[in-house]
């Protein structure tokens, strides 16, 4: 058979590689610690559940679930941006119910690219902003982050030829893989950088509540937006010039397995989306919605008990690689480590990775899989408890 040539890019990939290299490890006998995947291992909260669960002997929730069905969580999705960030949203026009934030960030580059056309993405960056513009056969300009820029990208290094072809701008702030934050102002700058080049800004914000310092309860009704550590990237375009932001519940709430998230932002990007979807999929059972409805609108005390149990993950974690002398800064968000490499692994990102867990059962994620700039470094998931994490360190440090 033949297959198209824009499959060739996606042949290979950070997880799927690792995946590999942990079952063989497995089949060799090691006691797998996995750092290497950012699936929370904590559950979702007890109100979600019944929920989902109430929804089952409800026959009416078993049919298809078009776009109409979906106005109570769309609704709930307005009123939780509206709550944490002050903007005001329209549910029928700037939501869009999705599997996921992956699949707005692999669907969306189907809407706005034709063959050729840039996407401006971050590198190192999470695998599936490539993907999406792989299979819309578009091109990709990497933005390299550099600690030395606080991992966020020089838009003014963008060569003019590349501009004139692009198309969207895709962040991600909480970062993945670096756990870099940007602030208000570097959103209002690309905000207006896409604006004067005629590019849609999309923003991934699966790490907005996974924030350790600055933030609080800020999210809870507090209203002080401007001061926030990790902002909506339409709190800089509250008219929606240019912007979508994807939000899952995957990473706040605990509920990856179960697929929800949501588009919301700029009318029109909405409506492009929204047309790409309906070629692809209904949506997802309407007791899931019904769970992402309990979550978004009921208790929130489960979002700060998770963000102090990574928290005390990050903490246990980063002292034991102090501990052996590998130090590494201290993430302000997110669920990851990004550690720079020890000599004489510090350009040698998967075979370390590969090493790492053949000889000790750790598994980690190698920098380079996230693009060339994360060359050097191996990114750690805070997904277990912190005396395995202390255990990890100590294989590590034998293997070191």
């Amino acid at each position: 058979m033949q297959f198209a040539q824009r499959l060739q890019p996606l042949q290979s990939n950070v997880f799927a590689d690792m995946d590999r290299a942990k079952s063989l490890a497995l089949a060799a006998g090691k006691e797998l610690i996995d750092l290497s995947l950012g699936s929370s291992d904590l559950p979702a909260e007890a109100h979600v559940i019944e929920a989902i669960a109430q929804s089952l002997y409800d026959p009416s929730t078993h049919g298809y679930l078009l776009f109409n069905g979906t106005r109570g969580f769309r609704q709930a999705a307005a009123n939780w941006y509206e709550q944490k960030f002050g903007i005001k949203v329209d549910p029928e026009t700037e939501v869009l119910p999705l599997i996921g934030s992956q699949e707005g960030t692999a669907h969306l580059p189907l809407a706005l690219l034709n063959p050729g056309d840039f996407a401006l993405l971050l590198d190192p960056g999470y695998p599936s902003h490539m993907g999406g513009v792989y299979l819309a056969s578009g091109q990709i300009y990497p933005m390299p982050l550099k600690a030395e820029n606080d991992f966020l990208p020089v838009l003014s290094d963008i060569p003019a030829n590349v501009l004139a072809q692009s198309r969207m701008m895709v962040l991600s702030y909480p970062h993945n893989p670096t756990a870099a934050i940007a602030p208000l102002s570097f959103f209002k700058e690309a905000v207006a950088f896409c604006q004067q080049h005629n590019i849609a800004l999309v923003h991934d914000f699966p790490y907005v509540d996974l924030v350790f310092e600055g933030n609080g309860d800020w999210g809870l009704g507090t209203g002080d937006w401007e001061k926030a550590l990790v902002p909506s990237i339409l709190q800089a375009d509250p008219d929606k010039s240019v912007s979508i932001e994807f939000f899952t519940l995957s990473k706040s709430y605990n509920m990856g397995g179960f697929r929800i998230g949501y588009a919301i932002g700029n009318a029109q990007l909405i409506q492009a989306l929204r047309q790409v979807k309906a070629a692809v999929d209904f949506n997802q059972y309407r007791g899931i919605l019904n769970g992402a409805i309990a979550a978004l609108t009921g208790p929130q005390a489960g979002v700060q008990t998770a963000v102090n149990r990574f928290r005390q993950r990050r903490d246990a974690f980063v002292n034991a690689l102090h501990q052996i002398g590998w130090y590494v800064p201290t993430p302000k968000a997110t669920m990851y480590i990004w550690a720079q490499l020890p000599s004489p692994w510090n350009q040698k990102s998967v075979e370390f990775c590969t090493e790492l867990v053949k000889q000790t059962g750790v598994a980690a994620s190698p920098g380079a899989g996230f693009g060339k700039s994360g060359e050097g470094y191996v990114r750690f998931a805070l997904v277990h408890e912190p005396a395995l994490l202390e255990t990890a360190v100590e294989r590590m440090a034998k293997f070191l």
